[in-house]
């Protein structure tokens, strides 16, 4: 069984993580920042506070090392843990990952300890010289020509409740257009539930508006982002003309605008946005570089799903211009009293099938909590995929998560309530919404019944879909 010790955990050492804590084999974490360590071991990672640099602090462990990893943010602090590392383990295979500020001596010093190194820096300059040769810079001009023909504001649309990637890639066109020239607003119908996502937006100062459905607007220009027709996941006309769209995921209709980029094996939304970003020589403010990396992160979990080299290098570009201490307060917001209430009924109303449980928590005041509820229960012993659901205002909302299964579950959702509303996502990640129809007349003080008649058509429908899967 192959034992991994990785020195430092940065970001991209976080990512890293992400990916070795699912496979098998011992993984052990040394870092000298407490609360990374903390972080790493609510996640279930075993991991200690040490200083990575010194060689008698990380050599007293009780395993045998086969493959060590630097993989800190600091160039020197990664070259003094590579020698440390070669120094106690001469016999591991030692990965090395440079870091953004590597000078011609740390190259040198790095690549003659290592086994293997990854630099950033390198892959930077290569996506530059593949931006001139290829492609990529005729979607630069396409773009901008775009922008530079629209006459009044730009509305950039996200998809209806939207989540970081969708938030940041709005963000993100529009430093775009303001470096053309055009005045722009990023907009949304429904609503931002997540505490995540709220203190996101509010930590950022991102400046988007929330549109009611009946609200009038008049933009000069529509753009669509991480999303690819209007009318669908947004509530806008579906014969909205549309200028721009950008998007990762693929097309649920035919996609008509003046300038299209879809890239579906791409990761994020925000991944693209960046490229445009370092195409055109744009300087980032903090919180538009914090928001594009987190909606990266996000979308490809912590850059551990349907990842690509693109977001690992959009990724690797946006580190060193973002707060990583903003991020931090973001993804330890305090969690509000209806989500507990959500956690603690779907733990108490949960059913098991083999490592599959699913469990309908009633009536819910904020749809959001489902995906938390679902989150929380994926670190159960023994389950391996969670499918939480309920129902509010008429609707029945799903949220569905795995880790470590076989089983897609965007297919699997497809396949058992497509027909009855919307569903899919991701193989780890999906959701759905179904029209709570005839069961809504129960309603009233019949709230109980309600929840037995949803749960007994719901949970049927999954468990079988998995099975037949």
């Amino acid at each position: 069984m192959v034992s991994r010790l990785v020195l430092g955990c940065g970001t991209t050492g976080h990512a890293l993580v992400g990916v070795l804590a699912d496979r098998r084999g011992e993984l052990f974490v040394l870092d000298a920042d407490e609360s990374r360590v903390e972080s790493l071991r609510n996640e279930k990672v075993a991991a200690e506070v040490r200083d990575v640099t010194d060689p008698t602090s990380i050599e007293r462990l009780d395993m045998d090392v086969d493959i060590v990893v630097v993989a800190g943010d600091v160039t020197s602090q990664n070259r003094r843990a590579a020698a440390a590392a070669r120094e106690v383990y001469p016999d591991a295979e030692l990965v090395v990952y440079l870091g953004l500020e590597a000078t011609a001596d740390d190259r040198a010093v790095v690549t003659g300890l290592a086994d293997r190194v990854v630099d950033p820096g390198a892959a930077l300059l290569d996506h530059v010289e593949e931006v001139t040769a290829s492609g990529a810079s005729e979607r630069l001009q396409a773009l901008r020509g775009t922008l530079g023909d629209i006459d009044g504001t730009l509305g950039v649309f996200m998809h209806d409740n939207p989540d970081p990637d969708a938030i940041a890639a709005a963000v993100g066109l529009q430093h775009i257009a303001e470096d053309v020239g055009v005045e722009s607003e990023a907009c949304y119908f429904g609503e931002i539930s997540h505490q995540e996502n709220r203190a996101f937006v509010n930590l950022l100062d991102l400046d988007v508006r929330n549109l009611e459905p009946d609200e009038e607007f008049s933009y000069g220009a529509i753009a669509l982002v991480d999303h690819s027709g209007p009318g669908v996941n947004d509530q806008l006309d579906p014969d909205t003309d549309v200028s721009i769209v950008i998007d990762h995921h693929p097309p649920k209709t035919d996609v008509d605008a003046d300038f299209v980029d879809i890239r579906e094996e791409t990761g994020a939304a925000s991944t693209i946005l960046v490229e445009y970003l370092r195409g055109y020589g744009i300087d980032l403010e903090t919180n538009v570089a914090t928001a594009l990396l987190y909606g990266i992160r996000i979308d490809t979990k912590d850059f551990a799903r349907e990842i690509t080299t693109q977001d690992f290098e959009a990724g690797a570009w946006l580190l060193p211009q973002a707060d990583t201490d903003v991020l931090e307060r973001i993804e330890s917001p305090s969690m509000s009293a209806d989500t507990f209430d959500t956690i603690a009924r779907a733990i108490r109303s949960r059913e098991l099938d083999g490592s599959v449980l699913a469990s309908c928590v009633g009536q819910i005041a904020d749809r959001d909590t489902l995906a938390q509820a679902a989150d929380r229960l994926l670190a159960m012993r023994g389950v391996t995929v969670t499918f939480v659901y309920g129902y509010f205002e008429g609707t029945i909302y799903v949220s569905a998560r795995s880790r470590g299964s076989d089983v897609d579950l965007g297919e699997v959702l497809r396949s058992a309530f497509g027909e009855l509303g919307s569903a899919g996502g991701h193989a780890d990640m999906a959701g759905a919404q179904l029209p709570l129809g005839l069961f809504d007349e129960v309603g009233g003080e019949a709230e109980a019944t309600l929840t037995e008649m949803v749960e007994d058509v719901v949970a049927t429908r999954f468990f079988e879909a998995v099975r037949a899967g």
